[in-house]
């Protein structure tokens, strides 16, 4: 009887260690800041987007991308899950960021140093990119054209593996240039860069 009342206790022992455990790595994971997204290489299965962040120094300028990752899982993106000719967010939940630390120019037009929204229009064709000067915003909710600072159109290209999450990238293309690329499903857009 003793030994049945001691095998009892130390597997009562075990299972609360292991739940325990268990508990401690998903506080871990929902309390991260925010992830740097890598391709997919295994199936991604996590329902939810992450909070992540891209970043660079390019020839001593900061340059941040900050967004929620969502997944494909399945899902018909374009032309379904983000419907075309409309502002969408780049991402899911609140309005991506791009925060730069110095003035930066695209074809020729300045961008102040400072903190912006990041939105897109993607199109079958060809896709707007929208630098908005108010970069806290849910979704598109409060989205107003007229705090546009620029408007820009890019060419999608079509990527050959699927990029199962959403995913930034800030990319020095040589002296004083970078490029702000966003990959996602088949979709790869590159916005070109240089500092002032």
């Amino acid at each position: 009887m003793k030994n049945l009342i001691v095998i009892a206790s130390i597997v009562s022992v075990a299972l609360i260690s292991s739940c325990s455990q268990k508990q401690d790595t998903k506080t871990t994971s929902q309390t991260a800041e925010a992830v740097t997204i890598q391709p997919q290489v295994e199936p991604d299965t996590l329902k939810g987007s992450l909070k992540a962040r891209a970043s660079n120094n390019v020839n001593g300028v900061n340059v941040t991308i900050s967004y929620h990752s969502p997944a494909v899982r399945g899902r018909i993106v374009w032309g379904g899950l983000v419907p075309y000719e409309k502002v969408w967010v780049g991402g899911a939940h609140m309005a991506t960021s791009l925060d730069i630390d110095q003035s930066i120019r695209y074809d020729g037009k300045e961008i102040p140093a400072g903190k912006y929204a990041l939105f897109t229009i993607p199109g079958k064709e060809t896709w707007t990119v929208i630098i908005n000067k108010n970069w806290q915003q849910h979704l598109t909710d409060e989205y107003d054209e007229k705090d546009d600072l620029i408007r820009l159109q890019v060419v999608p290209e079509n990527i050959e593996t699927n990029q199962e999450r959403l995913m930034y990238q800030v990319d020095q293309t040589g002296e004083g240039k970078f490029s702000l690329i966003f990959s996602w499903e088949k979709i790869k857009i590159k916005i070109p860069f240089e500092l002032n």
